[in-house]
């Protein structure tokens, strides 16, 4: 038997040779193929190696060959699941091959944790209310380099990948563009090997499941957790307390004041991990969820007493905090369970840090060294307030070193221009939920306003806007005004967008710290966005360019440019386009039960429901296109290049606006999709319950794509990012990353329409100045008639909805943009009618 010594340098032997860590973690392509053994690193030059068996034992990867994983596999289903050979479906092959998955998905992270802690790196902590993370499955034998083996490991079991694919639940972490964002973010750090984690909240439900009832959106809660989550890891050892309402005391201790919040309630938020691997490394990165549970599950006494339900409530007020996304804060305890959330969020997340910056003996005034977060909109704004209270209540440093830390630590992506999207919270309700708090916010608002005083001197204007109470018959906290004075850095999500903030909404901010706002365009992944839900252009690349190398640099697929007008390359690609379409077609047919031609153009607008984001306006052209082909004798109508209009999206559950133009888009649908004389020319199809999968199939059949929103409302968008790498045309205006993306792939792959960021406010008023039957011109008002004369039904809820858009009311310029919208749809037209098969 080897001794210890012999023992640690074997094992340093073998991970020299495998070379895992030199300055950074090693490619998994470096490393020798699947069935070869693998040893994992040391991580350690100590003379006395404890536990060597168990170094022994541990001391490899998991082999990828295609019968170590068929083992693997195998294994799960019996130990894990449960389950024998004679009740094994998909839903089970699913469950166990994702074990075996994340097998190898804990290895790395394991390690990976391990290197960081030995390296004491500086971290990223990324906060963040959403996560649109998608499907775990591909993504991860993708990254892991070995979804081939896997793919042939389950064909010999009698089960096919891509079935098994669809047997996962997309995770209801998330809602739009923010938590896309965190989630290709996520996958980039890991990528580029960074020392990162990802925090966030474990949601029961999600936001709502969408389901299209009588035309109608109709939310369902979204029951993701049925089956359980065989990628998260739970760890019952990481709790954290969290204290809501209470009261604030004061004591004097060795001559100094000290405040002392206690009372009240309190809840636990426990730990959740996922592992979220890099492509081709062995970087590991985490994502970690809390998830609230009550202090006492359960009270013996109260249930003895016969008082049932008494007995669960803690439980019940506990478990609500993190059962949702975005509760409805229409109600005063819709805004307190909405705060409550964020709260409990903040602390927990700060408190896991905390604990991990003390792993190792040292001072406070290091923590900035070792620890940046990032926070991911104001939702996790009152991050601020909670570290101050911490270093100063707790830690008992003096208040200029705990808010110089703070200062240093933090760093604030804003997403929004939009005044009323930018969140406050009342006075009253921080003073009941959080009462240290507030009265910290207001002790950080007094010593900032002296600095603003100083800098403006007699500039009441200045001291109004920039501070960080909102004064009125309801006095407000500006969540984002606290980020700002609490961060080194705000970033906007697009240049134009970057502007805007240091020329509107944040103009004064940008007076006082001309350095502070800076622009980082949002991105998205080609990894999800290509190599994994378009596998045929992926493969299409990787054949021009002769290697995979554009997966993580994108900019190498320029180099398609000299291909673009050989007739082999044009008709690869339009096969390829061709049977993406098949595959929507499939998708629609199934989920809408509406049979589309494939070889229309297919024309798509996925996103949130919004009225800036001028949805109504698609809806519009498509009645608009309904009448012109109508209106064309029989044999004109074989000159109109056919179109399926496709639109997707949720409306927020009190956003009526919105689910009104849900309701008009399929009331379109069902009269034009069942009119014969236009419907080999146009149809209409609304697609419910648009995610992060459903994308996958979305937008890489896509040929035209819509971002209409109204100029210098949208702070980015990334669905336009992901269409573009997926060789679709960008119908739009000159708003958030549309601009950027015309810079990149070249205006002549764009359709540019509408007002521009600097006219909208003079548009604005010369429609309140306008008369209402001269503003919308006699196209709309055919349109307008046909709504008013129930032609699509439903005249109570769409006669409203065009209200919101007439009359002096165009404030998102629907009605200004509509015709030089047509003349762009017609250069639309024109290009397709001439071109060459799409290419």
């Amino acid at each position: 038997m080897q001794g210890d010594e012999e023992v640690i340098q074997e094992t340093q032997k073998m991970t020299k040779k495998n070379s895992f860590y030199p300055t950074k973690m090693s490619s998994r392509q470096e490393l020798g193929d699947s069935s070869s053994e693998l040893y994992r690193p040391a991580f350690t030059s100590r003379d006395k190696l404890d536990h060597e068996k168990l170094w022994s034992i541990m001391g490899s990867y998991l082999k990828n060959d295609v019968q170590t994983i068929q083992e693997n596999i195998v294994n799960h289903i019996e130990y894990t699941l449960a389950r024998t050979r004679f009740n094994f479906d998909n839903t089970a092959c699913y469950q166990a091959t994702a074990h075996a998955v994340r097998d190898r998905l804990i290895e790395s992270w394991n390690d990976t944790q391990q290197h960081w802690t030995n390296q004491d790196p500086k971290r990223i902590y990324y906060m963040s209310l959403e996560f649109l993370l998608g499907r775990a499955m591909q993504n991860a034998l993708t990254n892991l380099k070995v979804e081939g083996q896997f793919k042939q490991a389950l064909l010999d079991l009698g089960y096919k990948l891509e079935e098994i694919y669809e047997e996962e639940h997309d995770p209801a972490l998330g809602n739009g563009g923010l938590g896309r964002l965190a989630a290709c973010f996520l996958d980039s750090m890991a990528t580029m090997d960074l020392p990162a984690w990802g925090y966030g909240i474990r949601y029961n439900y999600g936001i709502f499941a969408q389901k299209i009832v009588n035309g109608y959106q109709l939310e369902v809660p979204d029951y993701w957790l049925t089956y359980g989550n065989p990628w998260e890891i739970e760890r019952l050892d990481v709790k954290y307390p969290i204290r809501f309402y209470g009261r604030v005391h004061r004591v004097n201790e060795n001559g100094k004041e000290r405040a002392i919040w206690d009372g009240g309630e309190i809840v636990l938020a426990q730990a959740y991990d996922n592992p979220i691997p890099g492509y081709n490394t062995f970087t590991t990165i985490n994502l970690r969820l809390w998830r609230s549970v009550p202090t006492q599950e359960f009270d013996f006494s109260l249930f003895n007493q016969a008082d049932y339900m008494k007995a669960i409530e803690a439980r019940q007020r506990a478990e609500y905090i993190s059962s949702v996304l975005y509760p409805n804060d229409s109600t005063y305890s819709g805004k307190e369970l909405r705060l409550k959330q964020q709260y409990f969020f903040v602390s927990a997340t700060l408190q896991d840090i905390i604990r991990r910056f003390k792993k190792r003996k040292r001072s406070w005034k290091d923590f900035p060294e070792k620890v940046c977060v990032q926070l991911n909109d104001t939702h996790p704004g009152l991050a601020i307030i909670e570290l101050l209270r911490i270093l100063i209540d707790i830690e008992g440093l003096e208040r200029e070193q705990a808010w110089s830390i703070v200062g240093k630590t933090f760093a604030y992506t804003n997403h929004t221009v939009l005044p009323e999207a930018l969140e406050k919270w009342g006075v009253d309700l921080i003073g009941s939920l959080l009462p240290r708090h507030l009265e910290m916010i207001y002790e950080v608002n007094y010593f900032w306003l002296e600095k603003v005083g100083q800098k403006f001197p007699g500039d009441d204007g200045k001291l109004a806007s920039l501070s960080i109470i909102e004064e009125g018959p309801v006095k407000k906290v500006r969540i984002a005004n606290l980020c700002i004075v609490g961060s080194s850095a705000v970033n906007g999500v697009a240049a134009l967008h970057s502007d805007l903030l240091k020329t509107t909404i944040f103009k004064d901010f940008h007076q006082m710290f001309p350095k502070k706002i800076q622009n980082k365009t949002n991105g998205v992944t080609p990894r999800r966005w290509v190599l994994c839900c378009n596998p045929g252009l992926a493969e299409l690349y990787t054949r021009v360019l002769g290697s995979q190398d554009w997966v993580i640099e994108l900019g190498l697929v320029r180099q398609i440019e000299k291909k673009a007008d050989q007739a082999e390359f044009q008709s690869v690609w339009a096969e390829i386009k061709l049977e993406n379409k098949r595959r929507l077609a499939k998708w629609v047919q199934k989920h809408c039960g509406i049979k589309v031609n494939e070889h229309s153009l297919f024309d798509v607008m996925v996103k949130r429901m919004h009225e800036y984001k001028r949805q109504l306006m698609n809806a519009l052209y498509a009645i608009h296109r309904y009448f012109t082909i109508k209106d064309a004798r029989p044999e004109e109508r074989v000159n109109f290049v056919p179109r399926t209009i496709f639109i997707g999206g949720k409306a927020a559950p009190g956003y009526l606006s919105a689910k009104r133009v849900i309701k008009l888009i399929n009331a379109i649908g069902e009269v034009v999709n069942n009119d014969r004389e236009v419907n080999d020319y146009l149809k209409v199809v609304f697609l419910p319950n648009y995610n992060v999968s459903n994308a996958e199939v979305i937008i890489p059949a896509a040929e035209l794509s819509q971002h209409i929103s109204t100029a210098g409302m949208e702070a980015s968008g990334t669905s336009n990012m992901k269409f573009t790498m997926n060789g679709c045309l960008i119908i739009g205006t000159m708003d958030g990353a549309n601009v950027e993306i015309a810079e990149e792939a070249g205006k002549e792959n764009q359709f540019i329409f509408g007002a521009t960021v600097d006219q909208v406010e003079g548009l604005r008023k010369k429609m309140r100045e306008t008369d209402p039957n001269e503003y919308a011109g006699p196209i709309l008002n055919r349109i307008f008639r046909a709504i008013e004369d129930n032609v699509f039904g439903a005249r109570e809820d769409l006669v409203p909805l065009i209200d919101t858009i007439r009359n002096r009311n165009d404030y998102y310029l629907v009605c200004h943009d509509f015709e030089d919208y047509l003349r762009a749809q017609d250069e639309v037209t024109h290009f397709l009618a001439t071109a060459e098969p799409f290419s």
